[in-house]
């Protein structure tokens, strides 16, 4: 009888020794997975480039993706469910079997794995992030290599069940984006006071060139001032003159055939020369197309982050942009795109441009049909889409799927818009404000 309590308290004990065991696991699963979501990716990589082989480990493993998080699910929901199955053993074992062993070992299972599996590993973790992942990389390393047949196994079934379904699991390359980690962190650096909107604007800009195309700030054709190949050289004069810009289009016959580009400076120094070589009538014969630049055509798909590379190995700052049929469609130069960056450049040369938005007492704003949807929610902080349109007054004409009159208004995407003024079949003005209760359809 002795010998058989000794064997009953043994195994009681070895039963509650592999319960802590298990609940240790997931604890330190738990742990590792916060730490390695929360550690900052710039930091482990300025460890690993001073030669700290546990960050470049944690990059490593942080880009295995969903073999990744297969393996802690599957580590942790494995020792999780042991545990619970030996401590409900252990009650019926000790106290009494059936209903009464299962009521009290969930609760004490669940009250365990919350505290020391989940709560407490998870805060730890989360405390130095950076310090936890190198430490704990070579071993969760070592323990996803292990799991990573059944991991693989669990993808297969799960893609075999979706499959009737015409659904795909989703195939994640790396668990964090390095874009939306900055866009986050930004978010919450301005909402705390210790990043200026203008700062944080001017970073955005910069991230999001890849992701925006010329077509979308190219100034359209319709506003390009060009200049005739069979003008005079007073009347090429006269336009530059006139022209807040330094460098025009040339066409001849056809404003769709530009032939060339004139830069004020080389017209200015060709037109001296003609006059020292020839006196004042040499000006009269004057042939354009001499000082003229070939001109530069670029795709309106292109992203703004090449056509900047492409401006500055060029050595140039100012292209056409043509669509898929080579018509002309509008033109960008460089500083086009640096004020998707900095904001808007302007010199003692410009004209005084009219102030963006106009608010008024109702908070309505009095904005310009052609205004772009990204300078008004930059302005504005709002979050109207730009997926369909560039312009305000684009947008409006796509949700309305008509050219509106002055004085209708539609309400969409928690905005309310009111036409103001209307150019032919150009909505010129609008009048906006968000709506207290949005609502995302037409009136």
């Amino acid at each position: 009888m002795t010998a058989l309590a000794a064997g009953l308290d043994r195994g009681f004990w070895l039963t509650a020794a592999a319960i802590l065991l298990l609940l240790a696991v997931a604890a330190w699963l738990s742990g590792t997975e916060a730490a390695l979501a929360a550690a900052s990716r710039a930091k482990l990589r300025a460890r690993a480039d001073k030669g700290d082989a546990g960050a470049r480990r944690a990059l490593e493993i942080a880009a295995e993706g969903e073999n990744l998080i297969g393996a802690v699910l599957l580590g942790r929901n494995a020792a999780v469910i042991l545990a619970a199955s030996l401590a409900t053993a252990l009650f019926a074992w000790r106290l009494s079997p059936g209903a009464l062993a299962v009521a009290l070992a969930v609760p004490a299972i669940l009250a365990l794995v919350l505290v020391f599996a989940e709560a407490l590993p998870r805060a730890l973790g989360l405390r130095a992030p950076e310090d936890m992942a190198c430490r704990v990389a070579r071993p969760l390393g070592a323990f996803a290599r292990l799991a990573a047949p059944l991991v693989a196994l669990a993808r297969w079934l799960v893609r075999a069940m979706l499959a009737p379904f015409g659904r795909r699991a989703a195939r994640t390359d790396h668990v964090f984006s390095v874009q939306e980690e900055i866009a986050g962190a930004l978010a919450i650096a301005q909402s705390s006071g210790t990043v200026e909107k203008a700062d944080r604007d001017l970073l955005m800009g910069a991230l999001d060139l890849g992701q925006r195309s010329v077509e979308e700030i190219m100034l359209h054709r319709s506003n390009i001032r060009m200049i005739d190949a069979g003008l005079s050289a007073d009347a090429v004069l006269d336009l530059v003159l006139k022209s807040p810009h330094t460098r025009l289009p040339v066409y001849r016959d056809e404003r769709e055939n530009v032939v060339g580009v004139i830069h004020a400076k080389d017209l200015l120094r060709g037109m001296h020369r003609a006059l020292q070589e020839g006196g004042p009538d040499a000006l009269r014969g004057f042939d354009l197309m001499t000082i003229a630049m070939p001109p530069y055509f670029v795709p309106e798909t292109t992203p703004l982050d090449e056509q900047m590379r492409e401006f500055l190995r060029r050595h140039t700052h100012f292209a056409l942009v043509v669509d898929e049929y080579g018509s002309l469609r509008g033109l960008i130069t460089l500083e086009d795109i640096l004020e998707e960056i900095v904001g808007e450049i302007t010199d003692e040369h410009d004209a005084a441009a009219a102030p963006l938005l106009r608010p008024n007492a109702q908070g309505d704003y009095l904005v310009e049909g052609a205004t772009t949807i990204r300078d008004l929610n930059r302005a504005l902080d709002w979050t109207l889409p730009d997926d369909e349109a560039n312009t305000v007054a684009g947008l409006v004409i796509h949700m309305a799927q008509s050219i509106p009159a002055p004085g209708q208004v539609f309400s969409f995407q928690g905005y309310r818009f009111e036409v103001v003024a209307r150019r032919e079949n150009r909505i010129t003005r609008l009048r906006i404000r968000p709506l207290a209760d949005p609502s995302p359809a037409l009136p």
